[in-house]
Protein backbone atom coordinates (compact mmCIF):
# COMPACT_ATOMS: atom_id res chain seq x y z
CA UNK A 1 0.00 0.00 0.00
CA UNK A 2 2.91 2.45 0.83
CA UNK A 3 4.08 1.79 -3.04
CA UNK A 4 1.15 3.19 -3.88
CA UNK A 5 0.83 6.26 -2.56
CA UNK A 6 4.21 6.75 -4.12
CA UNK A 7 3.37 6.54 -7.34
CA UNK A 8 0.51 8.96 -6.58
CA UNK A 9 2.81 11.62 -5.35
CA UNK A 10 5.18 11.22 -8.30
CA UNK A 11 2.43 11.45 -10.86
CA UNK A 12 1.34 14.81 -9.42
CA UNK A 13 4.93 16.14 -9.47
CA UNK A 14 4.84 15.30 -13.02
CA UNK A 15 1.56 17.03 -13.73
CA UNK A 16 2.16 19.73 -11.84
CA UNK A 17 5.29 20.04 -13.77
CA UNK A 18 4.20 19.73 -17.22
CA UNK A 19 1.14 22.62 -16.11
CA UNK A 20 4.14 24.87 -15.30
CA UNK A 21 5.64 24.24 -18.62
CA UNK A 22 2.54 24.71 -20.55
CA UNK A 23 1.83 27.90 -18.47
CA UNK A 24 5.25 29.45 -19.57
CA UNK A 25 5.06 28.18 -23.23
CA UNK A 26 1.67 30.45 -23.25
CA UNK A 27 3.03 33.31 -21.65
CA UNK A 28 6.39 33.50 -24.69
CA UNK A 29 3.33 33.23 -27.58
CA UNK A 30 1.38 35.51 -25.75
CA UNK A 31 4.64 37.35 -25.36
CA UNK A 32 5.49 37.47 -28.58
CA UNK A 33 2.04 38.49 -30.26
CA UNK A 34 2.52 41.61 -28.03
CA UNK A 35 5.88 42.36 -29.34
CA UNK A 36 5.26 42.22 -33.20
CA UNK A 37 1.76 43.96 -32.56
CA UNK A 38 3.92 46.73 -31.10
CA UNK A 39 6.36 46.52 -33.73
CA UNK A 40 3.31 46.50 -36.29
CA UNK A 41 1.98 49.45 -34.65
CA UNK A 42 5.25 51.44 -34.85
CA UNK A 43 6.19 50.70 -38.73
CA UNK A 44 2.67 51.52 -39.13
CA UNK A 45 2.34 54.94 -37.74
CA UNK A 46 6.09 55.43 -39.29
CA UNK A 47 5.36 54.37 -43.09
CA UNK A 48 1.53 56.85 -42.68
CA UNK A 49 3.08 59.33 -40.51
CA UNK A 50 0.80 58.73 -37.79
CA UNK A 51 -2.13 60.36 -40.43
CA UNK A 52 -4.91 58.90 -39.69
CA UNK A 53 -3.73 56.22 -37.07
CA UNK A 54 -5.67 57.18 -34.08
CA UNK A 55 -8.73 58.36 -35.21
CA UNK A 56 -12.03 57.06 -34.03
CA UNK A 57 -13.92 54.95 -36.06
CA UNK A 58 -12.05 52.19 -38.85
CA UNK A 59 -12.11 54.79 -42.09
CA UNK A 60 -8.10 55.98 -42.26
CA UNK A 61 -5.74 53.52 -44.64
CA UNK A 62 -3.46 53.05 -41.37
CA UNK A 63 -5.90 52.38 -38.66
CA UNK A 64 -7.55 49.29 -41.07
CA UNK A 65 -3.69 48.12 -41.81
CA UNK A 66 -3.80 47.89 -37.32
CA UNK A 67 -6.63 46.02 -37.41
CA UNK A 68 -5.50 43.49 -40.04
CA UNK A 69 -2.38 43.15 -38.75
CA UNK A 70 -3.86 42.60 -35.19
CA UNK A 71 -6.44 40.07 -36.47
CA UNK A 72 -3.76 38.15 -39.01
CA UNK A 73 -1.44 37.98 -35.57
CA UNK A 74 -4.63 36.89 -33.53
CA UNK A 75 -4.25 39.86 -31.25
CA UNK A 76 -6.70 41.25 -28.97
CA UNK A 77 -6.15 41.68 -25.67
CA UNK A 78 -9.47 41.47 -23.51
CA UNK A 79 -9.06 44.62 -21.83
CA UNK A 80 -5.85 46.72 -22.26
CA UNK A 81 -5.06 48.91 -19.26
CA UNK A 82 -3.62 52.54 -20.26
CA UNK A 83 -1.32 54.98 -17.98
CA UNK A 84 -2.89 57.84 -17.11
CA UNK A 85 -1.10 60.07 -19.75
CA UNK A 86 -1.71 57.27 -22.52
CA UNK A 87 -4.71 57.29 -24.93
CA UNK A 88 -6.41 53.74 -25.43
CA UNK A 89 -7.14 52.84 -29.20
CA UNK A 90 -9.54 50.60 -30.27
CA UNK A 91 -8.89 48.09 -27.21
CA UNK A 92 -5.32 47.23 -29.09
CA UNK A 93 -2.70 49.35 -27.74
CA UNK A 94 -2.27 52.58 -25.83
CA UNK A 95 0.01 56.04 -27.13
CA UNK A 96 1.34 59.10 -26.31
CA UNK A 97 2.52 61.35 -28.39
CA UNK A 98 5.51 63.76 -27.13
CA UNK A 99 5.93 67.00 -28.71
CA UNK A 100 9.17 68.70 -28.01
CA UNK A 101 11.61 70.99 -29.10
CA UNK A 102 14.06 68.64 -27.28
CA UNK A 103 13.91 65.85 -29.52
CA UNK A 104 17.21 67.05 -31.63
CA UNK A 105 18.05 68.88 -34.59
CA UNK A 106 15.19 68.60 -36.75
CA UNK A 107 14.42 71.00 -39.61
CA UNK A 108 10.01 70.72 -38.87
CA UNK A 109 7.99 72.66 -36.88
CA UNK A 110 6.57 70.36 -35.05
CA UNK A 111 9.12 67.01 -34.17
CA UNK A 112 6.96 64.62 -33.12
CA UNK A 113 7.42 60.99 -31.69
CA UNK A 114 4.95 58.31 -29.99
CA UNK A 115 4.82 56.08 -27.60
CA UNK A 116 3.32 52.78 -27.88
CA UNK A 117 2.12 50.32 -25.52
CA UNK A 118 0.47 46.72 -26.26
CA UNK A 119 -0.62 43.98 -23.78
CA UNK A 120 0.83 40.17 -23.30
CA UNK A 121 -3.04 38.82 -22.71
CA UNK A 122 -2.58 36.22 -20.16
CA UNK A 123 -5.97 34.67 -20.12
CA UNK A 124 -5.33 33.52 -16.29
CA UNK A 125 -6.95 35.69 -14.03
CA UNK A 126 -5.43 34.95 -11.14
CA UNK A 127 -1.86 35.25 -12.27
CA UNK A 128 -3.25 38.93 -13.98
CA UNK A 129 -4.32 39.43 -10.70
CA UNK A 130 -1.33 38.40 -8.44
CA UNK A 131 1.24 39.97 -10.69
CA UNK A 132 -0.42 43.16 -11.89
CA UNK A 133 -0.95 43.77 -15.57
CA UNK A 134 1.53 46.62 -15.69
CA UNK A 135 4.01 43.95 -15.94
CA UNK A 136 2.87 42.53 -19.17
CA UNK A 137 2.97 44.95 -21.17
CA UNK A 138 5.43 45.92 -24.10
CA UNK A 139 6.63 49.45 -24.70
CA UNK A 140 8.43 51.21 -27.69
CA UNK A 141 8.77 54.58 -29.31
CA UNK A 142 8.58 55.57 -33.09
CA UNK A 143 11.20 57.66 -34.88
CA UNK A 144 11.04 60.86 -34.64
CA UNK A 145 8.26 61.79 -37.44
CA UNK A 146 8.86 65.78 -39.04
CA UNK A 147 5.39 67.70 -40.45
CA UNK A 148 5.00 70.76 -41.43
CA UNK A 149 3.15 73.17 -39.50
CA UNK A 150 0.78 74.41 -42.44
CA UNK A 151 -1.19 77.20 -40.49
CA UNK A 152 1.63 79.11 -38.91
CA UNK A 153 0.70 78.28 -35.21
Amino acid sequence: MQDAFGGVINMLFVILFLLIIIAVLGLVVSYTKAFKMKNLVISHIENYESSGCFENGDGSACKLKIIDSARGLGYGPKNIKCPADFVKVDNLFCYKEDVSENLGNHISDRPTSYRVITQVDLGLPLISNIFGINMFQVVGDTRVIETKDLFGS
